[in-house]
Formats: structure tokens, sequence, C-alpha cells
């Protein structure tokens, strides 16, 4: 009987503890949204049916498929989403920014519109923080919009304000490439950060109340835009730098800034931000892609490096390696500079145990066991992030002297 007691307990704790942790979490999720700082089914809606909402149903298990979604309204539900800030992303294949980005970020903000008008029964768009909390409240999902990129503007604040006034709440100030204003950690540095003009648009963000990302950006304008801005910045989808060496994730000195500036790290768990092995795979398949390059034309290159992914697959980051990140940023920034930032169906495969929306819960579950509190869950899901709203709010209230 003695030997039987561990086994036991083992069996006990595994069907007790995760009740009792989804419980928990239920009742912090009835309380508090839970709010995911960038989701890109408006990208996958434009891409596979040019933004016709008609053919594809968001009602539908988009998970069976031929090319699944990480994205539908049951998934959304079953992992107790709140609100979503959803992206409307446009590529930028050179330097810049042009008409042409304007007339296309338009084009996927009035998708949002459109998925809130078409699905009125689960959307509801939002605008600020008292928004999101009412519509919570009603059982619906807040649906709010971020730019990612600043060539959406093509140089223009006044494009940004009208930007602003179609519901966009926050912008990303780059995205894959540097813009005439700022530069991009994914690209070569062209200005040391920001330009007189990029100032400026972080001031004019700061008056329309509008959240500054920060995410895509290099270190030298991650420091820029949180010594220029009034108000709390956001990371709208990064992880740490400590933690995985990408330079699209936050180095910890920027994370002692965040802790200044009260802002907010977004993590994110596009794989190769989250895990060194994925990083480190993507960068074998680029040399060997430039490789092949040099000798074959780009059909042959592109049939010899799908041969080598075959024979060398993708390590999948795990769900454990998420929370490491998450970790990593309490240590140093604290747990009110927290928050989630997806990138569902802007990025490969998800990690193994979140590979879709359905599955913010089990990340919260495994904060439990590290011995995160309610409190701490409830901070990390939707508080922090409606904190830096309201400040932003606050700011440019303050600025313009007119209530947001």
């Amino acid at each position: 009987m003695k030997n039987l007691l561990p086994l036991l307990l083992i069996v006990i704790c595994s069907n007790v503890f995760p009740n009792e942790f989804a419980q928990r979490i239920e009742q912090v999720l009835r309380e508090t949204p839970l709010i995911d700082g960038h989701n890109d089914i408006p990208w996958q809606i434009r891409r596979r049916v040019n933004n016709d909402l008609s053919q594809l149903d968001l009602n539908a298990d988009l998970a069976s498929i031929e090319n699944p979604t990480h994205t539908d309204i049951p998934r959304l539900r079953r992992g107790r989403v709140g609100g979503q800030f959803w992206s409307v992303y446009v590529p930028i294949r050179e330097y810049g920014g042009t008409a042409e980005h304007v007339q296309q970020v338009i084009e996927q903000i009035d998708v949002v519109h459109q998925m809130a008008d078409r699905y009125s029964e689960t959307f509801e768009m939002a605008y600020s923080a008292a928004d999101v909390e009412r519509i919570h409240r009603r059982g619906k999902i807040a649906s709010l919009i971020g730019i990612e990129g600043g060539h959406a503007i093509n140089d223009s604040l006044a494009v940004l304000r009208q930007l602003y006034q179609l519901g966009a709440r926050y912008m990303t100030l780059t995205h894959s490439k540097s813009v005439r204003w700022a530069d991009s950690a994914t690209d070569k540095p062209r200005h040391g950060g920001l330009t007189m003009f990029g100032e400026g648009v972080i001031r004019e963000m700061n008056r329309l109340g509008m959240l500054v990302d920060i995410s895509h950006v290099s270190r030298e304008a991650m420091q820029d835009a949180m010594t220029i801005s009034k108000a709390p910045v956001i990371f709208s989808h990064s992880s740490a730098y400590a933690v995985v060496p990408h330079v699209r994730n936050v180095p910890d000195d920027m994370l002692e800034l965040i802790d200044e500036n009260n802002g907010v790290v977004m993590v994110t768990f596009f794989p190769s931000y989250v895990s060194e092995a994925t990083r480190l795979h993507g960068e074998k398949a680029a040399a060997k892609r430039e490789q092949l390059s040099v000798k074959l034309s780009d059909e042959e290159a592109e049939g010899k490096l799908a041969a080598w992914r075959d024979m060398n697959p993708t390590p999948r980051p795990t769900l454990e390696q998420v929370a490491d990140h998450i970790d990593h940023i309490r240590k140093i920034a604290g747990i009110e500079h927290i928050g989630i930032g997806g990138d569902y169906d802007g990025m490969p495969p998800g990690p193994i145990g979140l590979e879709d929306v359905a599955t913010y819960p089990a990340l919260l579950e495994e904060l439990l066991r590290r011995g995160y509190s309610d409190d701490d869950i409830a901070k990390i899901a939707g508080r922090n992030i409606l904190r830096v709203m309201r400040d932003v709010e606050k700011v440019a209230h303050e600025i313009d002297g007119n209530p947001r």
C-alpha cells in the first residue's frame, strides 16, 4: 500500500488540479477580457478569397478545411477570447511606402468592419478601453484594429489621422522593411532609429490617442519611441531576446525601459521567436536557399529547398517555451508589463499546445502551474493592455482637451 501512495497522489493531482486550474481561469476570464494583440485573419481573407467574406464562413470549422486557418468563431469561443486586435496588414517589399499601400490598408480596415457587421452576434467594433469592457460584459468579442507597418500612411500625418477616424487604434511603426522615417529590425539601418518626421508621427499618435506599437522596429527606434512618447507604448507581438536572440524580440535594456514607460510586451507565439532551435533552422534554410539560387533557376532552387526541408523538418517550439518568455519578461520588466500577442494566421504552424486560437487557456493553465496568481493571470490576459489603452486615451485628452 505504501508503494501505491505516490501513484495515487499522481492520479489525484492529474484529475483534480487541471480542473481546479480550469475553474480559476474561467473565473478570471469572466471578469477580465482576454485580449490578443495581433491576429492576421483579415490578411487570410484577402489572400484566400479577395476579401469576399461570403466565400470564407468564420462560423464554420476552418480547422478542417484543406488549408486550415488558425482562427474561426467556434475556436475563438473555446479560447475564451474577449477582445482582439485584428491586424490590417499589407505587404511591403521594398523601402518606403506608396499610395497603393494606403488603399490596401483601407480595404483591410473595411474587412474588419465587414466581419463585425456580418457576425454581429459575435463581434462588435471597439474604439476605447471602456468599449472593450462593455462589449465583454455583453458576451461578445471586442474587435479592435491595428495597422501593421507605417508604410500604410505613406509619409502623411493626414492619412494617419483618417485611419484613426476609420477605427485604427494602434500602428506598428514598421514591418519587415524600413520606412522613410523609421528603421525596421529586419532591414539595413538607414536613420539610426527615427527621423524628425518619425518623431512627429509619435507625437501625433499621442495626440490622437493611438497606441504606438514598436514590434518590428530596430532597437534604436524602440528607444527613440519610448523616449519621445508621452504615453505608454506596446509591443503587439514580440518575445524576449535573452531567451531567443532574434532581432524581432525585445532586449533586456528595452524591457527595463518598457517598465519605466509603463507599456506592455504582448508575447508572441511565432515559432522562430519562441525557440532557438527553430530560429537556427530558419537561418540554415535561408543559407541553403542562397546557396541554391546561385547555381539554379528559381523553380529548381525551390524544388531542391523543398527536398532539403523534407530531410530537415522545422523543429516546433512548445507552449512551455512561450511561458519561458513570459517568465523572463516578468523578471526584468514586471508582471504589469506582459500581455498576449499570438500572431495567429500570420505565422507557420504554432507551438505544440498553442496550435490555434482555442488554446489560450492552456497557456494560462501552464502559468498557474508555475505559481502565477489569479491576479497575475488577469493582468496578462487583458488588464495590462486595458490599462495602457486608458493611459493613452488620458494623454490624448490632456494634449487635445477632448474626451476620448
